[in-house]
């Protein structure tokens, strides 16, 4: 670990800019929109699972008095198959569009069929029964495992991999990585486990549902405001699904109420721009929470088998897995991260890792907080603590002893620099938790979780306002405090106080393209931005102090939120700001960034539980978080988000799922009954800040919001298997699915509810 005391502000945990808006509820998100003349959106979906659409007749919505349009999928225009994959969960233009409004084919229960727009909610709403349409109802496939034996075909034409001949499949592609003799490896076990894991579909749970208003000037110009993860993308994708320019649309970012990486793509947008081009009057479209869930994207299940071998001294000798991966109605999962996800967190020379990617009949998957790699975690790292169990060596000793390094090569090619899996592994060790005694029907589970991280475009503006003070406008929306940490790397380099500074994120049309607020690339990314642009700006305020003082540019030092110079007095913002006019101008400066040289993060989880023998319920009792930040810029921000995930990360393992009827209709599409975990079912999670800085930042930054959810899967099956001598291999593990297997073994092992089971070796 390393110290922030060089610093004055990175490091501290300052009061958020934001704050104050959302506290006295001012703060703008994306349905607090109204224009005058607005009209109001609403969608119609698909009452089947799967079906073939004969007709639509909207005449008689038409036909309500305020019903002012109506749009089928008839009414968008036809985009090319080659259209370009996109986004974190990818989906091709094509896909996206026929997403947004089914074309001909509904593919999943809640896929959008049809829309109106009338002068008020309620006549919107009465319209949609209005409409008719003639389904032919073809049969349905929800299970991924089904899928892939292709006795129920989503999409007729679609082949695996695009490769002709291949027949009708659910497989939309595959991946592979591979590297050493498997064979060979196997042989040097002494120790193999073979598994298979099931991940139910989840969504992400943000609060705030999907929102939006779209305005078209007489000049065809768009004006949309939009709550999401990206403006530029919710631009981008809807001039993709519309077939207009870009530059036609000016998208202008809300608040959002959170998002998580379902945020990352067009839902309503396109509809919103296209009713309002044909009625001339502002359109607001919102969903229900009903609609989030039928009718976005959640985070994919999965059914994924593995293979492992290790010695007698804890060694891994080889791995061997596939991976499936639900991508829903139109391919594009997460099952590519999944597969470098897999072994991710170690130092594996001989590996086979096979990924599908498979239609269901579901909402299209999206990103979902580290897609794809919480499943492959769950798999490997339960794992691990069954082959841990059977050689008689302590968990941590042996993630310590494989861990991934700098040099490891991952098992999709490229050597890791330098990274923090080890300093991780340490701090769990080291932590006074680990060595806390465990009472009756307790136990204890460890795991490690790797993400990828990002970078990507990101721009940044400062200008310097006539009294001194700075405003900051940068591109990439603010989820997890990226404003409050951009704006103290620019207060840490100028020298001055964090709250001088006003930051803010402007608009497509005001600013320069910017990459999504995803794959923890934000602070990175714009970090790099906000630090290219102040040095800019020193560069310019020791320029013009130089001009006033009539000395060299070179005499000039920056320090402590001044210019300062050998025989003169110093001279701060706002006294430079004062004679800016005299000097050459306003005072301000860009920078406009591509950022590479991401790295990857590593969390190291310490789960305790405690369950009801009768009832099969599980309570997470005490939970530790040790990750590698880099560098913390904001500290409560850092920790926050170390805690967010894990919470997340625990829901998934215990209770959320989408559960579908024989209809193929999700039967819990609410909060009642989608199971998510409230401030009463958690312990106050700690948080152990690693810092190993990434040297391809000048502060070390690593993403941190996505790695938290990595672990807690495995985390919380290991202790619940070391709390009951119980091993599931499905999550979630709601109180009837550990019940049940509680009472399974005992039926085979009397007066052993207690008991642990040894895992059985394969091979050897």
């Amino acid at each position: 670990m390393s110290s922030n005391s060089d610093y004055k502000i990175v490091g501290g945990s300052p009061v958020r800019h934001d704050g104050v808006e959302k506290v006295t509820g001012r703060a703008a998100y994306g349905a607090d929109f109204s224009l005058p003349g607005m009209l109001y959106g609403r969608v119609m979906r698909s009452e089947h699972a799967h079906a073939r659409i004969k007709s639509i007749d909207t005449s008689a919505a038409l036909a309500l008095d305020g019903v002012l349009c109506a749009v089928t999928g008839d009414d968008f225009p036809t985009v090319s198959a080659e259209g370009q994959a996109v986004g974190e969960a990818p989906a091709s233009v094509r896909d996206t569009a026929h997403n947004v409004m089914a074309r001909g084919h509904a593919r999943y229960h809640g896929h959008a069929i049809a829309a109106v727009a009338a002068t008020s909610p309620d006549i919107a709403q009465q319209a949609l029964a209005l409409i008719k349409v003639d389904y032919e109802p073809l049969p349905h496939v929800t299970g991924v495992m089904e899928a892939v034996d292709g006795k129920v075909i989503v999409d007729e034409a679609l082949l695996t991999d695009g490769e002709k001949g291949s027949g009708h499949t659910n497989v939309a592609a595959t991946n592979l990585f591979e590297r050493g003799d498997l064979e060979v490896g196997f042989d040097s076990a002494d120790v193999v486990l073979e598994r298979e894991y099931d991940s139910a579909t989840i969504h992400q749970g943000y609060i705030e549902p999907h929102a939006c208003v779209a305005r078209v000037i007489e000049d065809g110009q768009v004006l949309l405001w939009v709550s999401s993860q990206g403006q530029f993308a919710m631009r981008d994708r809807s001039a993709d699904v519309l077939g207009i320019p870009a530059s036609k649309i000016r998208a202008i970012p809300a608040e959002i109420g959170g998002g998580f990486g379902g945020k990352t793509t067009v839902y309503l947008e396109p509809v919103a721009i296209l009713m309002a081009q044909k009625t001339g009057r502002p359109v607001k479209m919102w969903m229900t929470r009903e609609e989030v869930f039928r009718a976005t994207g959640p985070a994919p299940g999965s059914h994924i088998r593995v293979k492992m071998g290790v010695t007698n001294d804890g060694d891994i000798t080889a791995v061997d897995s596939d991976m499936w991966f639900e991508a829903g109605g139109y391919p594009g999962s997460a099952y590519g991260a999944g597969m470098q996800a897999l072994i991710a967190p170690y130092d594996v020379d001989t590996f086979r890792i096979k990924g599908y990617d498979v239609l269901v009949n579901k909402p299209k998957s999206a990103a979902y907080r580290a897609p794809g790699a919480p499943n492959a975690s769950h798999a490997t790292e339960s794992l691990i603590d069954e082959l841990c169990e059977h050689i008689g060596m302590d968990p941590l000793e042996f993630r310590l002893r494989n861990a991934a390094r700098k040099g490891t090569r991952q098992a999709s090619g490229p050597a890791y620099p330098e990274i923090g899996m080890v300093e991780t592994v340490e701090a769990a060790k080291a932590h006074e938790h680990y060595q806390t005694k465990l009472g009756p029907n307790q136990g204890r589970g460890v795991a490690s979780g790797w993400w990828v991280n990002a970078g990507g475009e990101a721009t940044a503006h400062i200008v310097i306002q006539p009294d001194g003070r700075p405003a900051l406008v940068t591109g990439r929306p603010d989820i997890g405090g990226s404003r409050a940490s951009q704006a103290m790397i620019l207060a840490e380099e100028l020298g001055i106080d964090v709250g001088d500074v006003k930051p803010m994120i402007g608009d497509t049309d005001s600013i320069g393209f910017n990459g999504v607020t995803g794959g923890s690339s934000v602070a990175y990314a714009a970090g790099l931005a906000v630090h290219e642009a102040t040095q800019k700006l020193i560069e310019v305020l020791r320029e013009r102090a130089a001009l006033i003082w009539d000395v060299d540019a070179s005499k000039v030092e920056w320090r402590d939120g001044a210019a300062h110079a050998k025989g003169q007095n110093s001279l701060t913002l706002r006294e430079l700001a004062e004679q800016a006019s005299a000097t050459g101008g306003p005072l301000a400066a860009d920078a406009n960034v591509n950022a590479q040289g991401a790295a990857a993060a590593f969390g190291t989880h310490i789960c305790d539980v405690e369950v009801d023998p009768e009832t099969g319920k599980v309570d997470v009792i005490r939970y530790t978080v040790c990750q590698d930040a880099g560098r913390a810029i904001h500290r409560a921000y850092v920790e926050g988000q170390f805690q967010g995930g894990a919470a997340q990360g625990i829901g998934w393992a215990l209770n959320e799922e989408y559960i579908y009827n024989q209809d193929g209709v999700m039967e819990n599409a609410g909060f009642l009954d989608y199971r998510m975990p409230v401030a009463l079912d958690l312990p106050m999670i700690e948080a152990v800040v690693v810092e190993v800085p990434n040297p391809k930042h000048p502060y070390g930054i690593r993403g941190v919001g996505e790695n938290g959810i990595v672990a807690p899967l495995a985390a919380v099956a290991n202790a619940i298997a070391d709390a009951t001598g119980v091993r599931l291999y499905s999550v979630p593990m709601s109180p009837p699915r550990v019940q049940a297997a509680i009472a399974a073994h005992a039926s085979r092992h009397v007066g052993g509810a207690s008991q642990k089971e040894e895992p059985a070796p394969v091979g050897a």
